[in-house]
């Protein structure tokens, strides 16, 4: 049964994946709405995305603290009063831990086909870059749940892209970028329609009710 999901999205930068988030909340594609916006930075551009949607915000800065485990125990403390149901990674650079409150309850998404490309350091354009480096013909993006380790943990969704002879690091983040887009959102709308089964290492998607 499909509801309003309750979403936290935490984030380090401009905010596109939020934007998009709200802009399929508005449009009545994605039944969610986002309750709070977390940020590891304080100049993070995606606050003031938030902020124009009326989405309350909340900064834990990185750099405040002096390790993963104190910061993380300052970010479920600002988490807390908002009653998220699932919190969604949007280019979150920090390393978020789901402890038991979120245990089986965060999404993230990664520029490239987990496992390949990804793991700490593989983010932004360092990630294009490797592939262009390595000579693959595809890539793509990957939706997974997200544990207490850089892009490990059960994949739900993948999608591909071709690489192309003349790509840059910049035309490939575009394609990749625009299939995020798309897959991120649906990954969230299965998790609203509670269609998601975790089975060891794998994801089983449930048809929809009626199916």
């Amino acid at each position: 049964m499909t509801h309003r999901l309750r979403l936290a999205v935490l984030l380090s930068g401009g905010g596109t994946t939020l934007q998009n988030i709200l802009d399929r909340i508005g449009d009545g594609r994605l039944d969610a709405e986002v309750t709070v916006v977390l940020s590891s930075r304080a100049d993070a551009f995606g606050l003031e995305r938030a902020r124009q949607a009326g989405v309350p915000t909340v900064t834990v800065a990185r750099k405040a603290y002096p390790d993963v485990q104190s910061f993380n125990d300052a970010a479920h403390a600002a988490l807390e009063p908002y009653a998220a149901e699932l919190a969604v990674l949007a280019g979150f650079l920090s390393l978020f831990q789901p402890r038991a409150r979120y245990a089986g309850r965060v999404l993230n998404i990664h520029p490239a086909l987990i496992p390949s490309f990804c793991g700490e350091g593989f983010y932004g354009h360092r990630v294009h870059e490797a592939v262009l480096a390595s000579g693959v013909k595809v890539s793509g993006c990957t939706v997974h749940f997200a544990d207490d380790q850089y892009d490990r943990g059960p994949i739900i969704l993948q999608r591909c892209v071709p690489v192309l002879d003349d790509d840059t690091a910049e035309t490939l983040a575009a394609r990749v970028l625009a299939l995020e887009h798309e897959l991120y959102p649906e990954a969230i709308q299965l998790c609203a329609e509670n269609r998601l089964r975790v089975d060891g290492r794998r994801v089983r998607i449930l048809p929809p009710p009626g199916a």
